[in-house]
């Protein structure tokens, strides 16, 4: 038997004597694939005693007013024998009552990396303020420069080269090549005839790993650099295109905006208790049951102003609240700030000038109250890409864990507080052996089929653009980028089960090598894509991933600096792509699950699929006809059971096994062992 001790917020908690508290351990399940686990328990019980009741503040009592609040899990851990076990979060599910009067609290452990989950919320990516760091003028000369050469950023004395990209991918008209005519979107310089890409066809798109560093910023985590690092080529090299909405970034007849985020800069609240201010970011944390910091935004225009003005305030990148005015008047609006980032955007339609920005807080709980101030400042009639407002509109975990898909990552976080994230190969390539035939009753097992499904599917949410519609349709169905996986012949598989899928959250797009339709329809070095429907309408669609490819001394294009005369011809220019470099034997990795056609040289040579890389070790191991999941009762002792991790092998009889899952009772030890028998 072991003493199990557990602590919330750093609380001892009283036990049950007899209370059984199992504890299950996964992090890739053969049963469910595409998802990454984190330890939890079975849900159990705490006396309602005396010290358990304070840590609690009598919970069942729901007249308490700002008493705990069972929405938000709470800090703890795990002893065996006072020896340090597993940390965590604890959840109050809830109370039993006996004779009208308290008898157990009911609450369920979850392990650390399900605080990620909790962390970053509802939240989406125009929430990470960090990537207002990569805002830029929208207009011919910058968008031609990052067409050209990209566009570097320094921030906080570290500069990211190329942090931002044009590509050839235009958001409503088609760019095709014919040097023997003239038309709209013919890219072929033709004498001064203003034909080729017009600048605001384009749009801007960001390194994802900026994306990943913001969301450190931004919730204060770290990430191991396992996989996410600069020398990791297929990660490194990816790019989000920054694309809001459908078509122009703004209606190009309705009249212009411009809008800023106001900054508060770094005042001192190091008396507060919930509040923080960091320059844009104004952050509440650490609020309890229906407790809130109410707050008013006063906008004071500089004497000189007439024009009308908008103000809005955001959480989470969400407008909550909108209020206008019209200078030189002042404004100002009322709110009450629960946890969350929020920020005040205002909108202008001309330079406008601001004296100050006045924002008045008060903490009745605690009490304190302050006020903070912006100062002057000016926001100018210059229509910026902002880092945040051009972000695709998905949920930062929407993100991360498509990311996790595309790569077939795992992440667990280590006991320094930073969040390991590596690919499953590498994973398990870092186990240790434990024999265990000592523990085990061999009385007894069950033998299952290691695999409930026929078939895994692997591809994309997103495959709404033309010509990976196009696709779909000439090839009878076939998905572009989508790879099947059946454990037997293709044409002759009786096996039972259904099909599983992984599919990534993001677009999957078909570009296009552009050919010169006057003269023989010879190879340019320009490839494009077209972000348009079936219908040849703007679309929409999910976030774009892609690499950029910097085409030198290339086929002369036509970049449009207006509508009008003024043009440049360019032999430098970004090329989207789906692979990381054009030339098959310089870097094959790419980003489809299939091996396809390159769009690029139209050969099927291009072998670094996603699944080929990623996933074909684990999922062709767990599809062998040899393969079993085995199903064993152990006693395992505590110098295994406080170090083993899911990336180890347990050998039972000279069988060498991986960990699928472990479910442990904590109090006997007795532990039901899923294992997956090595062939």
């Amino acid at each position: 038997m072991q003493n199990i001790q557990l602590y919330i917020e750093g609380n001892r908690m009283d036990m049950f004597k007899d209370e059984s508290v199992s504890l299950t351990q996964t992090i890739q399940n053969v049963k469910d694939i595409a998802k990454i686990f984190t330890n939890f328990t079975k849900t159990f019980s705490l006396p309602a005693s005396k010290d358990n009741n304070k840590v609690f503040e009598h919970y069942y009592n729901y007249n308490i007013d700002d008493g705990f609040d069972a929405r938000v899990k709470k800090t703890a851990t795990i002893e065996l024998n006072y020896f340090p076990f597993e940390k965590g979060k604890i959840k109050l599910e809830g109370v039993d009552m006996r004779d009208n009067k308290p008898y157990a609290y009911r609450v369920t452990f979850f392990g650390d990396t399900v605080d990620l989950k909790d962390l970053l919320g509802e939240d989406k990516l125009d929430a990470l303020t960090w990537l207002n760091n990569f805002t830029t003028n929208y207009n011919a000369a910058q968008v031609q420069g990052a067409l050209r050469n990209g566009k570097d950023f320094t921030v906080d004395a570290v500069t990211y080269t190329d942090a931002l990209v044009v590509p050839l991918i235009t958001h409503t008209d088609r760019l095709y090549y014919n040097s023997a005519s003239t038309g709209d979107g013919n890219l072929h310089p033709n004498g001064t005839t203003q034909q080729g890409v017009l600048w605001n066809q384009l749009k801007f798109a960001i390194r994802v790993d900026l994306i990943i560093k913001a969301i450190e910023q931004q919730y204060g985590i770290t990430f191991s650099t396992d996989f996410f690092n600069s020398s990791n080529v297929p990660y490194y090299n990816l790019y989000m295109w920054m694309h809001r909405k459908k078509g122009f970034i703004d209606d190009p007849n309705a009249p212009a905006t411009y809008d800023h985020i106001v900054d508060f800069g770094l005042p001192d609240t190091s008396g507060w208790n919930h509040l923080t201010i960091s320059g844009e970011n104004i952050i509440v944390s650490g609020l309890t049951g229906a407790h809130k910091i109410t707050a008013t935004f006063t906008v004071d225009p500089d004497a000189s102003e007439s024009s009308d003005y908008t103000v809005q305030l955001l959480q989470g990148g969400t407008v909550v609240e909108t209020f206008s005015g019209t200078a030189p008047s002042d404004v100002s609006v009322s709110a009450d700030l629960g946890n969350g980032t929020y920020n005040l955007k205002m909108i202008v339609s001309e330079t406008f000038t601001v004296t100050d920005v006045e924002f008045d807080a008060a903490d009745l709980l605690q009490p304190i109250s302050g006020t903070f101030n912006s100062g002057s400042f000016t926001i100018n009639a210059t229509k910026s890409f902002s880092g945040t407002a051009q972000m695709p509109n998905m949920k930062v975990i929407d993100f991360l864990t498509g990311l996790f898909k595309v790569f077939n990552l795992t992440a667990y976080k280590q006991d320094n507080g930073t969040i390991k994230v590596e690919t499953l190969d590498n994973f398990y390539s870092g186990g240790s052996t434990f024999t265990i035939d000592e523990y085990v009753d061999m009385s007894q097992r069950q033998i299952d089929v290691a695999l409930p499904y026929k078939e895994i599917d692997f591809g994309y949410k997103g495959l709404g653009t033309k010509l990976a519609i196009q696709h779909s349709q000439l090839t009878q169905g076939t998905e572009w980028g989508k790879a099947e996986y059946r454990g037997g012949d293709a044409e002759t598989d009786q096996m039972a089960g259904g099909i599983y899928k992984v599919e990534a959250p993001f677009e999957h797009m078909k570009f296009e090598r552009l050919l010169d339709a006057g003269s023989s329809y010879a190879q340019t070095d320009a490839q494009v894509g077209w972000f348009v429907d079936d219908n040849d309408d703007p679309y929409l669609g999910e976030a774009l991933l892609f690499y950029p490819i910097r085409i030198s001394s290339g086929t002369s294009i036509r970049f449009l600096n207006d509508e009008s005369t003024d043009y440049d011809d360019i032999t430098d220019y970004y090329i989207p792509s789906n692979s990381v470099s054009t030339s098959a034997s310089t870097d094959d990795d790419n980003l489809h699950f299939n091996q396809e056609l390159n769009e690029y040289t139209p050969t099927e040579t291009f072998a670094g699929t996603l699944f080929a890389n990623y996933y074909t070790s684990y999922i062709t191991d767990v599809f062998k006809v040899k393969r079993r999941l085995v199903k064993f009762k152990a006693y395992l002792p505590l110098k295994i059971l406080r170090t083993y991790t899911l990336a180890d092998k347990f050998v039972i009889g000279n069988q060498e096994y991986r960990i699928n899952s472990i479910t442990t009772n904590l109090g006997t030890g007795e532990s039901d062992l899923e294992l997956l028998n090595i062939v």
